[in-house]
């Protein structure tokens, strides 16, 4: 718990001073004030997020966990789970959804087994293994994992991005592969903004009705038994969540207290921010909601968070895709700022 403590400790509000001297320049610029919307915005956070007047966007990374979900036992999945391994291969062999898209953002991506159900031979493939156990154990039941778990799961997440800090990274991602983790992400979202299971609860992998109502009575019964504290995250992580999602409120954590802007992906990432959000409520000001997936509970998340996301592709896929669709523009929103002319540098006149 103490290099969760140590994290958050590092995490302070944004430079409001240098945002102001980022909009002041924007204002600048040979075009209408405000005329290129959401990409001011953007530059002028992420001035504020880094403490840089031209922000660095060199060194991205996409930060992909997986882990297993005991809840797969009630059907919750149209997947075995046996699928989270092979995909776990699948990105080390680069030919994953996440990996084509990190290398058209120019992104690395970095795998982490957090808790796959089986051992991974990795034949020299980098892969960080942090293993917090072979999978959780089935909500239904009682809690997913021990507290000593959770806090086990978050620290990992601190220590891979400290790890890939580094090499250097200017611009984080967070992804991840689980079967079972909408299961995991709905019950979060459930608990932490009090919202009514079936009306966050998705179809996941492409449920049918009658499977759907099944997941949404898997989710209630979940969180009867166990009965999560909204007001305590690591509770909440502990009794319904899932190892890589606690991995990835890590990642936020982390890179909120090393000054870097994270692009958050789908719906299990987005129960992630919710973690983090609840563990310090200043991540929320370092996070980059990047796209409204199909997934019903990811806006009741964005709306609990007053994020804006950018795209609305109709996205489901999770890897960190949607986050990584979302680095070319963040790259855009700083080289606006950076690199087009001042009404004075270009003796452009300005309006009457």
């Amino acid at each position: 718990m103490q290099k969760i403590k140590d994290t958050i400790k590092k995490i302070t509000p944004l430079d409001k001073a240098l945002m102001q001297k980022a909009q002041t320049r924007l204002d600048n610029l040979t075009k209408p004030q405000g005329s290129l919307g959401r990409l001011e915005e953007l530059a002028k956070n992420i001035v504020g997020i880094t403490r840089q007047e031209m922000p660095k966007t060199k060194n991205k990374v996409v930060f992909t966990f997986a882990a297993d979900h005991g809840v797969t036992d009630e059907g919750v999945s149209l997947f075995p789970k046996e699928v989270t391994a092979q995909m776990v291969y699948n990105f080390l062999n680069n030919g994953a959804g996440i990996n084509v898209l990190a290398r058209h953002a120019g992104a690395r991506v970095a795998v982490a087994d957090l808790g796959v159900a089986s051992d991974l031979k990795t034949k020299g493939k980098k892969l960080y293994i942090k293993k917090i156990g072979y999978g959780t154990k089935n909500m239904v039941n009682g809690a997913a994992m021990t507290r000593g778990e959770a806090i086990k799961s978050i620290e990992a997440g601190i220590e891979i991005f400290e790890a890939e800090f580094k090499k250097g990274i200017n611009i984080a991602c967070t992804g991840e592969m689980g079967i079972g983790n909408t299961t995991a992400a709905s019950a979060i979202t459930a608990v932490c903004t009090g919202t009514p299971a079936a009306k966050i609860t998705g179809r996941g992998t492409g449920l049918d009705d009658k499977a759907l109502l099944k997941k949404i009575a898997v989710i209630k019964t979940a969180i009867k038994i166990n009965k999560p504290n909204k007001n305590d995250a690591l509770d909440v992580l502990a009794k319904v969540g899932g190892f890589e999602i606690g991995g990835l409120a890590g990642v936020i954590l982390a890179a909120a207290a090393h000054k870097v802007p994270v692009v958050v992906d789908g719906f299990i990432s987005a129960s992630a921010a919710l973690i983090a959000y609840g563990l310090e409520p200043k991540t929320k000001d370092y996070m980059i909601a990047s796209h409204t997936s199909v997934e019903c509970g990811h806006k009741v998340i964005w709306d609990y968070l007053g994020l804006i996301p950018l795209l609305n592709l109709n996205l489901r896929l999770g890897e960190g895709t949607g986050a990584a669709l979302c680095l070319p523009i963040i790259e855009a929103s700083i080289k606006i700022m950076g690199e087009m002319a001042t009404f004075a540098h270009a003796n452009v006149s300005k309006k009457i």
